[in-house]
């Protein structure tokens, strides 16, 4: 695991200084406040949590309270929002100000998945140009001190890109930065990450941080995508999946301080204990944190001399006793096994058509027919 050393960077986002450019970009699922306080054991940056449904946290949706909650060792504390409604997002922002439930907010347009962009949430939205303006206008004032952020895709797809055009609005709207995923929404994580629209971006976009997010496995290609497009902070995602010391990599790499590992097996192997012992304080129940461990199985043990059976018998294990029995039939002595331990992690997908609204794509404007889709789709209060 070689890293490159760049002189020292930092990263400013509003009136909050997170020290390392790095931002651990939400993933649905995965950080939650156990991943969260795992990775910042390793090295610094802003820890964002799993995407938060407006509407739930307008309803005070209990599960949706839950997430949103944050250990006393988080700081800055970061939630990130979705909604398809200015009010509503202007709301759950208002909520989170006012109650002090976060330091930063992220707005979600990015997310390509099916149940989100059929509702034209995510990032088939930006494509509606003054919605997208109406949103973030009004979250940016209804979150007052605390900065927001845009998490944004390049578009639906080659033949509707929208994110020059969000970049700026956002920048004009108030957002205290940009972030790319050099990817468009039918691309889904298949392929390469374009990080030529990052640069093109950043050219764009001069006032305020204009971050990069796609295709980030290493520390090298944290520095490499900032030196190729002259962002000012990366965003990773599916890098850091069973691997949260990845983030004390990126920390040293930029000159801020971070934990140097030797990932032998037996290191992996107290990293993933480490992980289910916090999930199991976060879920308040051992059963179901180790029921939730059971996906990060693969990702921790990517490439090392763990066999089917034992892998298996992970992934169905209750309690952490079970867990501390079946780590201890691994050769903790194994050295990281180099490559085979690196690259891609997580599933990639392929190329797909988009789920949209029907006439979506007929204007950038939002009819009527469109808006009466939109709230209904803001009744959705199934949680983060």
């Amino acid at each position: 695991m070689t890293t490159v050393l760049t002189p020292a960077r930092t990263l400013r986002i509003g009136p909050l200084d997170i020290g390392v450019p790095v931002v651990l970009a939400p993933m649905a699922g995965i950080t939650n406040t156990a991943f969260r306080r795992l990775c910042r054991e390793y090295g610094g940056g802003l820890y964002v949590s799993e995407m938060i449904t407006s509407r739930a946290l307008v309803e005070r949706n209990a599960a949706t309270m839950r997430l949103i909650r944050h250990h006393e060792s988080e700081k800055p504390r970061s939630i990130q929002l979705y909604g398809v409604d200015p009010q509503t997002i202007a709301a759950a922002a208002r909520i989170i100000a006012e109650e002090d439930r976060a330091d930063h907010i992220d707005l979600n347009f990015g997310c390509p998945v099916p149940k989100v962009t059929r509702k034209g949430g995510g990032s088939a939205l930006p494509w509606k140009l003054g919605l997208f303006r109406d949103i973030v206008e009004q979250a940016v004032e209804a979150a007052g001190h605390i900065p927001l952020t845009v998490k944004m895709r390049k578009g639906i797809d080659a033949d509707h890109l929208t994110y020059l055009d969000a970049g700026r609005i956002a920048e004009d709207a108030g957002a205290a930065a940009v972030a790319l995923h050099a990817r468009t929404a039918s691309e889904f994580y298949s392929g390469h990450a374009d990080w030529s629209a990052i640069a093109k971006l950043k050219e764009a976009v001069t006032s305020i941080p204009v971050l990069g997010n796609g295709d980030i496995w290493s520390a090298d290609d944290a520095v490499r995508m900032m030196d190729e497009t002259g962002c000012d902070g990366v965003v990773v995602g599916r890098g850091c999946l069973g691997r949260p010391w990845l983030f004390g990599d990126l920390a040293r790499a930029f000159g801020g301080e971070g934990v140097e590992v030797d990932a032998t097996l037996g290191f992996v192997a107290q990293a993933f204990r480490r992980h289910a012992e916090l999930l199991v304080e976060f879920f308040d129940d051992e059963d179901r944190g180790c029921r939730d461990i059971r996906k990060h199985v693969a990702w921790y043990f990517k490439g090392y001399p763990v066999g089917g059976d034992l892998r298996a018998r992970l992934a169905t294990a209750s309690s952490l006793a079970e867990i501390d029995d079946l780590l201890a039939e691994l050769d903790h002595d194994a050295p990281y096994p180099g490559e085979a331990a690196e690259g891609q992690r997580g599933r990639a997908g392929t190329p797909k058509r988009p789920v949209l609204p029907e006439g979506w794509l007929d204007s950038r404007e939002l009819g009527e027919a469109a808006s009466c889709e939109l709230r209904e789709a803001e009744l959705d209060t199934s949680g983060g």
